[in-house]
């Protein structure tokens, strides 16, 4: 059975139904490009805060760059006040994303203590407000990342899931942990099942989908429309090309070479300096480049030598000596 399918948001359609999650100081325009090129259907942008966008923080902006050659993009924000957010999605519908993702998945405190990310799904009421604004004031798809719940003691996501829908959300993907796990223990794939029979708009899973057969396994058994790759993509934008081989016809590609890696990274290394100059750039290598290495013979010393990098060619040294 071919599990590899087109997917339809709102009046968008992606070539197939692999997205990349978006994940803060991950998601970036340069490895979106990379995991595009290698099949992503849709590749999820940096969460941005809709008060920046009003206020003009000068960070804002490169968040919201977004590359002429890359594939379809979500861009994901974030906030807990229904007119900022649905102003400041209005403000920049006209910027070349092709969906708007509403975050109520951060978990991270500073978010969460501010009422916003994963605290909105402790607000049912107020969560459906905002989703509602944005539907009211923008053209294009918006969509709703949530997770199972707060905590296991509040799990939550069919409720939320059908606010969502009845504001007008376009879609919905689904974490199968708590605020409370983080990223920490098994994704419930069973609560990713249970949003998908309750409402009728597309419905994307989200956690531990590593490879081609777990991404497989979740389409199976939840019967969601598409999967959501996060942690496991840092470090092999490959992996998209994997999951869809196997998910078309069960072909398992063979992993990438050392020279393929090796061009890879500094490939990333390249688009990140053109991106963010040699500054910003290097230093926002070194985690992709210990994320590339990780399993490699002494990756913990290169990872040492890496995070001592200033420029561009001791870079390039440390990859040519792998």
């Amino acid at each position: 059975m071919n599990y590899l399918h087109p997917l339809t948001i709102g009046g968008v359609t992606l070539k197939n139904n692999l997205i990349l999650a978006p994940m803060a100081g991950v998601t970036d325009l340069p490895f979106r490009l990379l995991c595009s090129e290698q099949g992503a259907g849709m590749s999820g942008m940096e969460m941005v805060s809709a008060k920046a966008i009003l206020y003009g923080n000068k960070n804002t902006e490169g968040l919201l760059a977004i590359h002429p050659q890359e594939g379809p993009v979500s861009l994901q924000l974030f906030g807990s006040d229904p007119k900022i957010v649905s102003e400041m999605a209005a403000r920049i519908e006209e910027r070349p994303f092709a969906v708007l993702d509403f975050n109520m998945g951060c978990p991270v405190p500073k978010i969460v203590n501010n009422g916003e990310g994963s605290a909105l799904m402790r607000e049912p009421k107020l969560a459906g407000k905002i989703i509602a604004a944005t539907v009211k004031a923008i053209g294009k798809p918006v969509t709703v990342k949530i997770r199972k719940g707060f905590d296991e003691a509040h799990v939550n996501a069919v409720e939320i899931a059908k606010i969502a829908e009845d504001a007008g959300a376009a879609a919905v993907a689904v974490h199968g942990r708590t605020r409370e796990q983080f990223y920490s223990g098994k994704a419930d794939w069973e609560i990713i099942a249970r949003v998908k029979e309750a409402v009728s708009i597309p419905v994307i899973g989200n956690g531990d989908v590593t490879d081609g057969e777990s991404a497989r396994r979740m389409l199976a058994e939840t019967g969601c429309d598409g999967v959501m790759v996060g942690r496991g993509a840092r470090g092999n934008p490959w992996l998209f090309a994997e999951i869809a081989a196997f998910l078309e016809d069960g072909r398992r590609l063979p992993a990438p070479s050392l020279a393929e890696k090796k061009e890879m990274m500094l490939r990333h290394a390249a688009l990140q300096l053109a991106e963010k100059g040699e500054y910003t750039g290097v230093r926002e290598m070194r985690k992709h480049l210990s994320w590339y290495t990780a399993g490699m013979p002494n990756s913990a010393k290169l990872r040492g030598q890496v995070n001592l990098a200033e420029r561009f060619e001791q870079i390039e040294r440390l990859v040519e000596s792998l």
